[in-house]
């Protein structure tokens, strides 16, 4: 493992939604989250998060030290009872609960060996209990940068998945199909859709909670690779096309100080707020444009003159063979639709 990364972080990311539903809302029919009173579209971080989730468990086989925890469909305390298991002293079966130590040993355990706890903690105090880790990465709710449409669409589906009462093989269902009129054999469906939306999504590092999880460089470029690639493994006909746009932005705090370890205290506690540094980028509609079909209707603006002194920017994105490369002094070329002021 490569050493702890020791500055204090913030980060943007702008994705987009085509024709698909980016985050249902269960408490509305599972249609596409809103916020009722501007209409603007979000998406939970717990859906980022489980994107980010899916990609590292593909990239990585779910292989230690890059298990994830939090998998789908899956008991959480199996791995917790493993942490125990592994750990001195073994598993507890007495039914006294583990000591402070064993506690620890365990959580340390799931530290090491699972990327998702390392990177946005984790409640392990169910079942036998491995504590609960602060994770130093955390996500906001994205927000879509104008309102979006919600529709609901009629579909139609050419079959049926009835219940046949009394059938007792395959040949009784073979039976009843036969006996039933064409259009008995299709139903009316529904599907949730925006036609589109871009999406502006948020995230914070802290190095001083990277400490007690062990969250590394490695870790880091781990994550911002997940990022940009996150939709790229999470393909379905609901999601539409799905895309995370090049680059990411990313505001590292390296500090000011002319003293060594005055500056490692800075780049670690930050030297600027994280609004001040989000409200550097402006991402609006391109003139004359008034219903957006595609991310090249809007122009972003970065402010990177505006910078507070200790904040540099960085410019995210994949480079030969699929892995993130942040590229801190200028802005990649390729892109005409970001403007660095």
């Amino acid at each position: 493992m490569s050493e702890l990364i020791k500055n204090r972080y913030e980060f943007m990311f702008l994705f987009d939604c085509e024709n698909g539903n980016p985050n249902g809302d269960p408490d509305a029919g599972n249609a596409p989250r809103l916020d009722p009173e501007d209409m603007h579209g979000l998406v939970s971080d717990v859906a980022l998060k489980r994107r980010i989730r899916n990609y590292v468990q593909v990239a990585k086989d779910n292989q230690m030290p890059y298990s994830i925890f939090v998998e789908h469909a899956t008991n959480l305390n199996r791995p917790i009872t493993k942490a125990h298991e592994q750990t001195e002293g073994g598993l507890d079966t007495s039914g006294k609960g583990a000591n402070k130590k064993k506690v620890e040993m365990a959580r340390q355990w799931m530290c090491d060996n699972f990327y998702d706890v390392r990177a946005f903690g984790a409640v392990m105090s169910i079942g036998p209990n491995a504590g609960q880790v602060r994770g130093p990465v955390q996500l906001a709710f994205a927000r879509s940068v104008d309102p979006i449409l919600a529709m609901d669409i009629s579909i139609t589906r050419m079959a049926v998945a009835e219940d046949v009462k009394g059938a007792k093989s395959s040949e009784d269902i073979a039976k009843w199909e036969a006996d039933q009129a064409e259009d008995k054999l299709r139903t009316m469906g529904r599907k949730a859709l925006i036609p589109y939306g871009l999406f502006v999504g948020k995230g914070f590092i802290s190095a001083n909670l990277a400490e007690a999880t062990g969250f590394t460089e490695d870790d880091l470029a781990i994550l911002w690779e997940a990022l940009l690639k996150m939709y790229e493994h999470d393909r379905s006909a609901s999601k539409g096309l799905m895309t995370v746009q090049e680059p990411l932005l990313v505001f590292q705090h390296v500090g000011t100080d002319s003293n060594a370890e005055q500056r490692t205290r800075q780049a670690k506690l930050g030297c600027a707020a994280a609004h001040r540094l989000f409200d550097l980028v402006k991402v609006q509609k391109k003139e004359g444009v008034e219903a957006p079909r595609s991310f090249a209707d809007y122009v972003v603006t970065v402010k990177k003159s505006e910078l507070p002194k200790g904040v540099r920017l960085g410019f995210a994105l994949c480079g030969d063979g699929g892995h993130a490369q942040v590229h801190w002094d200028d802005q990649p070329k390729r892109f005409e639709n970001i403007v660095v002021e």
